[in-house]
């Protein structure tokens, strides 16, 4: 079979022979139709993703959409770090996997379940969110942050604030459920607008992250109310500087969400309704489809992906 593969971390992949999947004994054969080339995806093929086991040579890809043996078309999650989606064929776990409904577009399945899944899964999982809470996304004009305002909308969140380094994007997302945007490079806005937020879904991380922390504490009416800050991403740096002061005056609590903070269970009990969502339209994605055997030039960015998640089909 093809696939893409990873031969030196830090270079991108190329499409070539490589040997046929072996299933475990739980696993089964599935025929790839596409898959996304997410920022995990990119971790993990050049080594720095924190659950990376520095083998080589690997196939990319986390998840993807396959035809499996019995017919039927599912979402499915890759247990392994080294055999990976972006392949002609994948072994897969089916209990990590989920039939598509009927008339779901499998490019933006594709596309969109790995960044609605962050936020989701989060909001779902890591703390006790409830409806009516108010909520601030950070990092909100990257595709994980823009589907987090749809995801927090759609759970029942009755305010949410977005806020964003690109302006473009960031206005636009008052169509996706946003209920106000501020830029993020004013610290104090975002502070004064999201002063009585309940929740915060953080996808940039560090310094950002830690003036946000100071200008929120400052704000709130209320110190002592509960503030669940819930960091997903750290495009923004892998370190924040948070005062302990801002622990100890405030009701504010810092937890983290992903792979070992959440178990495989718990992400594979809430793929049906994160499917389902994108499916209906709910959660809207945009994607952006390219061949996988043009893997490289999707890779370096020859293939436009401002316009929305890349997915590669074979």
């Amino acid at each position: 079979m093809y696939a893409a593969v990873v031969t030196a971390f830090g270079q991108a992949p190329t499409w070539q022979e490589f040997p046929e999947p072996i299933p475990a004994e739980d696993e089964v054969l599935v025929d790839v139709v596409a898959a996304g080339l997410h920022p995990r995806v990119r971790s993990q093929a050049d080594g720095s993703h924190y659950t990376s086991v520095g083998a080589l040579p690997l196939v990319p890809g986390v998840d993807g959409v396959g035809r499996f043996p019995d017919g039927s078309l599912r979402y499915f999650a890759v247990g392994s770090d080294t055999r990976g989606s972006m392949a002609e064929r994948v072994a897969v776990d089916p209990r990590a996997s989920v039939v598509l409904p009927d008339g779901a577009d499998p490019v933006a399945v594709a596309a969109g379940t790995n960044p609605v899944m962050s936020s989701w899964v989060a909001l779902r999982r890591r703390i006790a969110f409830t409806p009516g809470s108010r909520v601030l996304v950070l990092g909100a004009t990257g595709a994980s942050g823009t589907a987090a305002v749809q995801v927090a909308k759609h759970l029942g969140a009755s305010q949410v604030v977005a806020s964003g380094r690109d302006t473009a994007r960031l206005a636009a997302l008052r169509e996706l459920g946003a209920d106000v945007v501020v830029p993020l490079g004013d610290t104090e806005a975002v502070g004064t607008a999201a002063a009585d937020v309940d929740v915060v879904l953080d996808y940039v991380w560090g310094q950002p992250a830690a003036d946000v922390v100071r200008a929120l504490v400052t704000a709130r009416g209320e110190r002592g109310r509960r503030l669940d800050w819930v960091a997903i991403g750290s495009t923004a740096g892998q370190e924040a500087r948070i005062p302990s002061a801002a622990l100890r005056a405030s009701g504010l609590t810092i937890v983290g969400s992903g792979q070992g903070s959440v178990g495989r269970q718990a992400f594979v009990a809430e793929l049906p309704g994160i499917v389902g969502a994108i499916a209906d339209g709910t959660v809207r994605v945009d994607a952006v489809r390219a061949r996988m055997a043009d893997v490289g030039a999707a890779w370096t960015g020859h293939v436009g992906a401002a316009a929305g998640r890349v997915v590669l089909e074979v």
